[in-house]
């Protein structure tokens, strides 16, 4: 309860506007402080906001927003990196992969910010995960092959939310909505090489968005005083 009790108060803190939501300062996009995802039992609270940017030419163009959702009794077990700072957990990675490694339900919701074809959305997701898979079982192929299919032909348009839920370290649940929460879940990918492999293309040692990853070093600081 304590540790929930944090969870809230940094939220409130963080807030932009209302105590409902967190706006992501770099795209205006508006996350929720808590919400509920198909298929995960639990309600889970924002812990921090990032954006996606990709050079063009030299120019950079933001592609979407992200906010990072977890279950608040996660954070009750990590008392090891109490009293660290935002920089030094954002380098700890023993601390990112227990994070991760923990049975509680976590959610990375990606709000597109610009129209994108669903062919190129995947192909950019697999260019970061593939590498991160050295040696891909049949499982793991068959869950990259059910992953592609969600995105191939499907356009995505700005607005669109994609959320990538973890209900334990093995699974992961992939839900797409146009308009709003999503109802249920589009796809389960059951393959704990790609599950991490995605977690540590946001979190890992060369995040694909280093903001999202600084703002969930931040939030943990906070709550871990």
């Amino acid at each position: 309860i304590l540790f929930q009790n944090k969870v809230s108060h940094f939220i409130n803190v963080q807030t932009v506007g209302t105590a409902d939501y967190t706006e992501e300062p770099a795209t205006k996009v508006k996350f929720r402080a808590s919400l509920s995802v198909p298929d995960c039992s639990t309600s889970l609270s924002l812990l921090g906001t990032g954006y996606r940017e990709k050079v063009f030419a030299i120019i950079g163009v933001k592609v979407y927003a992200a906010g990072l959702y977890v279950n608040p009794s996660i954070l009750s077990k990590l008392d090891a990196w109490k009293g660290q700072s935002a920089a030094q957990i954002q380098d700890d990675m023993p601390l990112f992969k227990s994070f991760f490694e923990d049975p509680m339900e976590k959610s990375l919701q990606i709000v597109l910010v610009r129209d994108v074809d669903g062919k190129t959305f995947w192909d950019a997701l697999d260019e970061a995960i593939s590498p991160r898979i050295k040696a891909p079982t049949p499982v793991d192929e068959s869950a990259l092959s059910t992953f592609r299919g969600i995105f191939q032909g499907r356009p995505l348009n700005k607005g669109t939310s994609i959320f990538l839920t973890w209900p334990h370290p093995s699974k992961m649940l992939v839900a797409v909505s146009s308009d709003g929460l999503p109802t249920s879940t589009d796809a389960t990918i059951e393959s704990p090489n790609v599950g991490s492999a995605l977690f540590d293309v946001f979190f890992g040692d060369a995040p694909v968005s280093p903001s999202l990853k600084t703002s969930v070093a931040t939030g943990l600081a906070t709550i871990l005083k």
